[in-house]
C-alpha cells in the first residue's frame, strides 16, 4: 500500500481509540456528553446501567440483568480504556481490535432491533473498522507497532 494509505489507516486508528477513551472519560467523570456529571462512575453509579436497563429489544431478557453489575462494569470500562490506549499507541492492536470487535457486536445485539436501519448502526461500523485496522497492520503507522513488534516477536499474539 502507498504510503498516504497507510498513515491513513494509522490516523483511523488513533481516531477510533480516541472515541474509545473518550466513551471512558465522559462515563469516568461525567463529562455531561452522553453521561450527565451526577451519573459519573466516580460518583458511584453503574456506567452500563443506564443502556442495560433501558434496553426492550429481542435479546433484552439476556442483556437487562446485567445492568449494574460491578463485574459487567468494571470489564466494560477497563475494555474502553485498554481498547482505546492500545489503538492510539499502536501495539497489542490485534488483541484490542478483537476485544472491541466482541464489545461492539455485543451492544449491536443488545439493541437489536435497529430504530433506524434493519441491520446497520455505527456499532457494525466501528467493528468493521476494527477488522480493517487489524489486516492492514494499521498499529505499524503513526504508532509504536513497529517497534513493539520487535519486542514481541516470540509472542505473536501479543502484536
Amino acid at each position: 500500500m502507498s504510503k498516504e494509505v497507510n498513515y491513513t489507516l494509522g490516523v483511523l486508528r488513533i481516531a477510533l481509540g480516541l472515541i474509545f477513551l473518550w466513551a471512558f472519560f465522559d462515563k469516568l467523570f461525567g463529562l455531561g456528553f452522553n453521561t450527565a456529571r451526577d451519573k459519573s462512575w466516580l460518583l458511584g453509579n453503574s456506567p452500563t446501567s443506564g443502556f442495560l436497563s433501558s434496553l426492550n429489544g429481542w435479546f433484552s431478557s439476556v442483556f437487562n440483568p446485567l445492568a449494574g453489575s460491578v463485574l459487567v462494569d468494571w470489564l466494560f470500562m477497563l475494555g474502553l480504556l485498554l481498547i482505546g490506549l492500545v489503538l492510539v499507541l499502536g501495539i497489542v492492536v490485534n488483541l484490542a481490535s478483537y476485544s472491541g470487535v466482541l464489545l461492539l457486536f455485543l451492544m449491536w445485539l443488545a439493541s437489536l432491533p435497529l430504530e433506524h436501519h434493519l441491520f446497520l448502526d455505527e456499532h457494525i461500523i466501528y467493528l468493521i473498522v476494527l477488522l480493517l485496522i487489524t489486516f492492514t497492520k494499521a498499529g505499524d503507522y503513526l504508532g509504536f507497532g513497529k517497534e513493539w513488534k520487535k519486542l514481541v516477536k516470540n509472542n505473536k499474539w501479543l502484536e
